[in-house]
């Protein structure tokens, strides 16, 4: 099994929010934290993005942007504009002079993933990651949000389901970007994966998650001893190993409790705990609560409406 498709699975992205943002001469605006994974595009120009706690970042034409948990952040000109309060909103946008062509063009949106493991995503990766179009990377993403208007403009059929797996590798391409520096990336999955001993560490266990394993049958498959292994995974994942498999354990049952996919027993031997009880008890020392308690309060939340790109039917924004 690949641990990224096993990601995504439970992200299930679903919905993307994605408008044109133009601007003209001397600009900024300030955003409050939204909370969903955002990304952004550099059509033409180029502006500051300044994030609460980092030094102002210059995306110039091409230039992809992804914000796991899009924070606080402004979006300028020029480094020295001053910001005037923003509100979120689906329609296009358009800043500084209103009048005369626009000097600035950018595609910004959002990801809608499932809440109940969207803290998956946040620990993943680093704060902001910043993809140049002089990296050669930018472009293969700009190609597949340019899909993702075209669908949103027609009524073919299967467009839905189309547009459900553009959404999936757009996210996918974004988080297996090879370029990240050295310690860019949070100690993860991502980290470990790139890991050339511990990958096929990942992969066995994401393969067999039901299995008991132990750290010395994992350290076998990576071919060291058991402490050398249990220092290597710890700093890499950020967790011991037997640990990372309860937590691995506990999003799969989360996921499938939100949904009610299974029976407290099913699910409790899918996941590699010898009874419900014993699931049950683990769970509450995580979760803080029971099961039962978890699968009620997350399946009476209504889901997220599917927010899609506003553009009409002759190609031009909405």
């Amino acid at each position: 099994m690949d641990p990224f498709t096993d990601l995504i699975a439970l992200l299930r992205p679903s919905a993307a929010v994605s408008k044109p943002i133009t601007g003209r001469g001397k600009w900024g605006v300030r955003y409050g934290a939204y909370g969903l994974p955002g990304f952004a595009i550099v059509l033409e120009g180029r502006c500051c993005l300044s994030i609460d706690g980092n030094e102002p970042l210059r995306l110039d034409r091409g230039d992809f942007v992804l914000l796991p948990s899009t924070p606080a952040f402004a979006l300028l000109s020029q480094p020295d504009a001053e910001c005037v309060h923003g509100e979120p909103t689906d329609t296009p946008v358009r800043h500084g002079e209103q009048e005369g062509e626009p000097d600035f063009r950018m595609l910004g949106g959002s990801f809608r993933i499932e809440m109940v493991n969207a803290p998956l995503l946040v620990t993943l990766l680093p704060g902001v990651v910043h993809i140049r179009a002089s990296e050669g990377g930018a472009g293969r993403l700009a190609r597949i949000i340019d899909l993702i208007m075209e669908e949103c403009a027609s009524d073919h059929p299967g467009r839905e389901i189309i547009l459900q797996r553009l959404l999936e590798v757009m996210l996918v391409e974004s988080l297996r970007w090879r370029s990240f520096g050295e310690g860019m990336l949070p100690a993860g999955l991502l980290r470990g994966m790139r890991d050339p001993v511990l990958a096929g560490v990942l992969r066995a266990l994401h393969s067999d998650v039901r299995a008991g394993w132990t750290v010395a049958e994992l350290a076998g498959l990576a071919r060291m001893s058991r402490s050398a292994f249990a220092a290597r995974f710890t700093q890499t994942l950020g967790c011991a190993p037997i640990e990372y498999l309860s937590r691995w354990r506990m999003a799969l049952a989360q996921d499938a409790l939100s949904r009610g996919a299974r029976s407290l027993d099913r699910l409790a031997d899918e996941i590699g705990y010898e009874s419900a009880s014993a699931f049950s008890t683990a769970f509450r020392r995580r979760v803080g609560c029971s099961p039962g308690m978890f699968a009620r309060s997350h399946q009476a939340q209504p889901r997220a409406p599917r927010a899609l790109i506003s553009r009409n039917r002759s190609g031009t924004e909405a």
